[in-house]
């Protein structure tokens, strides 16, 4: 699908263009972290740590006791913001920010909890505190659109899931429906369907946990890391449709291939959705979710010659992930990054 730009519509860079802040929030529920907040803290100290020397980061607050012990474990590495969420999912319940024709705006959506299975309050409304806060222009848009769902290559070409964007439990739409919202939404002058994600993830199959895109033209999904990968099917079905893709500009994908994290188990003994695509992409740095599996150096490596320009670091991810009801997500699920627009 190829649309003309409109008068009026926005640019959402891509993420590797310079970035003004990232945004992420402080775990303060112990009823939504199955009574261990100090694993998910972890891991975001980590991140903070690995990010804060070359991005300024921004973390939401939920009240007095979430502000005193994230200021405790975070120093003056990152700027705290009081705000009400959910939980700490920003890639999903914060606003897109993108470029105007008159300035940044912050493009905000309708939240249903993912479908009706995660139904928390203030989650409806933190993405406007986030605005705010940025002092960023509010655009609003009446459907249902988690911001994991998609991903954009600041030229015009999504990334998305069938299993997310046509689930009868967002916003019951065809095909045709999902793509005139997004060129409503994002200018969107091309839309790359991938059927599903991987098992058990909480999302519905979010398009950030399974191919995201790395530079104009070029995308990067897993490989299947060995016999007892439970995704294997799944992950070659992406690279062959990535690999039969044009972009908006008509170029045919660039595929990479990194390896998988493959059969990973939580403390439950339940298969985990755990992925390396779920890196954020910084200002000099790309953050990687590893898990401790034989295959994250092999990863590593692989991402760091995608990046050659930028240092690719591996942090570890399973408090995030964590288990049953609790988690289910990693370092680009908690992010939402402001671009330098």
């Amino acid at each position: 699908m190829v649309k003309s730009d409109r008068a009026g519509a926005v640019r959402v860079p891509a993420e590797w263009a310079p970035q003004k802040a990232i945004w992420t929030a402080w775990p303060y529920s112990q009823s939504e972290w199955g009574g261990d907040l100090q694993s998910p803290r972890q891991d975001i100290v980590n991140l903070i740590a690995v990010l804060a020397p070359s991005n300024r980061v921004c973390v939401l607050v939920h009240d007095a006791d979430a502000r005193a012990s994230a200021a405790a474990a975070l120093g003056k590495t990152a700027t705290l913001v009081d705000a009400k969420y959910g939980d700490i999912w920003l890639r999903d319940t914060g606003p897109i920010f993108a470029a105007g024709p008159n300035g940044p705006v912050a493009l905000r959506f309708a939240t249903n909890s993912w479908g009706g299975k995660y139904d928390l309050p203030d989650d409806a409304t933190v993405g406007d505190d986030v605005a705010h806060a940025s002092g960023t222009t509010v655009r609003r848009f009446p459907f249902v659109l988690e911001g994991g769902a998609i991903d954009q290559d600041g030229e015009g070409t999504i990334l998305t899931t069938r299993q997310t964007l046509l689930n009868p439990n967002r916003n019951g739409w065809t095909k045709d429906q999902a793509e005139a919202a997004l060129v409503d939404a994002f200018n969107a002058r091309k839309i790359i369907w991938i059927d599903e994600g991987l098992k058990n993830d909480h999302t519905d199959g979010h398009i950030d946990n399974i191919a995201r895109f790395v530079a104009p033209g070029c995308v990067v999904c897993q490989a299947p890391a060995g016999p007892d990968d439970p995704n294997a099917e799944t992950l070659n079905a992406i690279a062959a449709t990535l690999a039969q893709s044009t972009d908006a500009a008509g170029r045919t994908l660039d595929v990479v291939r990194i390896p998988g994290v493959g059969l990973y188990r939580n403390k439950l003994g339940e298969i985990s959705p755990a992925s390396h695509m779920n890196f954020i992409i910084a200002n000099g740095v790309v953050v990687v979710p590893v898990y401790g599996t034989p295959t994250q150096e092999a990863a590593l490596n692989a991402l760091q010659a995608v990046f050659p320009d930028r240092k690719v670091i591996g942090v570890s991810s399973r408090g995030l992930l964590g288990a049953g009801e609790a988690g289910g997500g990693s370092f680009h699920c908690i992010t939402q990054q402001e671009p330098r627009t």
